[in-house]
């Protein structure tokens, strides 16, 4: 099978370049903090000792250094971070869906740059697995800059080998690559099925964070008469009366039940979960998001 296309024009690299800095500008003025509150390192390291200020705790005195110096010397310590944040993303048809300024699949790769950012902010590294049908792309963890700013490339030019969506390969392929701990963002508009056991394994393995982005359209059926729905993944075709009250009812009551099972199943999972709308800005969020990840945990 021949690789999609992922040729990079003019317009592309000047969208690659805007997503780049807004997705930088977020994290130093909203995101930076909040993200390193609520993912804490592995434990402490001893970083150096120095002399007693006020306030720190005595059980921290160096008393073989206190005794040398004839006054009193503590040991300081850092918090030792060590995390690999692992960006599992959708590209498949579903994702490029959009009634408004953009489509899922751009707030997506938005959504990726602002913690590919967030994670080289605070020197953890940073890694990808893009998926449709199978998996298109995989960029192992790296720490720096230019790193972060690849992930955002592949998030944007990368083009899938398929249109369907298969998250139990994309999980999989996950636990094939990432042996050790890691933090996964499962970035998804999980209009899939079958994916349920790998998504309770994932969980088991890793700190897993599923956040679910969808359109207003794909969450209450508008009333705009009659309708011709393509499904991006399959290529059907449908006639939808919308102006039908019943239609419009059925539609918002399968809906609801859907996302109201996949939160469920999160939760007792114990993952995370963030749910984020193409209409709303996705830094409230978040923010929310690292907030209560601070306040509680997992």
């Amino acid at each position: 099978m021949s690789e999609p296309s992922t040729e990079v024009t003019a317009e592309s690299l000047r969208h690659i370049r805007r997503v780049q800095l807004r997705s930088k500008r977020l994290v130093d003025t909203l995101l930076a903090g909040a993200y390193r509150s609520a993912f804490k390192g592995r434990g402490m390291e001893f970083a150096e000792v120095r002399e007693y200020q006020p306030g720190d705790p005595t059980r921290h005195i160096d008393w073989n250094v206190t005794a040398r110096m004839q006054h009193p010397f503590v040991k300081h310590f850092e918090e030792e971070r060590e995390l690999t944040v692992m960006l599992v993303v959708d590209i498949s048809g579903s994702a490029h869906f959009g009634s408004q300024t953009r489509t899922k699949a751009e707030l997506m790769a938005e959504l990726g740059g602002v913690l590919a950012f967030s994670a080289i902010e605070n020197n953890d590294r940073i890694g990808l697995i893009l998926f449709s049908d199978g998996v298109d792309k995989y960029i192992p963890p790296k720490r720096g800059v230019r790193h972060a700013m690849r992930v955002v490339r592949e998030l944007l030019v990368q083009r899938p080998y398929g249109t369907k969506t298969d998250m139990r390969k994309a999980l999989n392929y996950l636990g094939k690559v990432q042996k050790r701990s890691c933090i996964c963002f499962l970035i998804s508009d999980f209009l899939t099925r079958g994916y349920q056991h790998s998504l309770r394994v994932a969980a088991k393995r890793y700190d897993l964070i599923g956040v679910r982005v969808s359109d207003p359209h794909e969450r209450k059926l508008p009333k705009l008469g009659m309708l011709q729905l393509k499904d991006l993944e399959t290529g059907e075709d449908c006639l939808v009366d919308s102006s039908d009250t019943t239609t419009r009812e059925l539609f918002d009551q399968r809906v609801h039940e859907r996302n109201s099972k996949q939160e469920r199943m999160m939760h007792q999972l114990g993952a995370g979960f963030i749910d984020i709308c193409t209409d709303t800005p996705y830094t409230q969020a978040l923010h929310g998001f690292f907030r209560h990840r601070q306040r509680f945990g997992r």
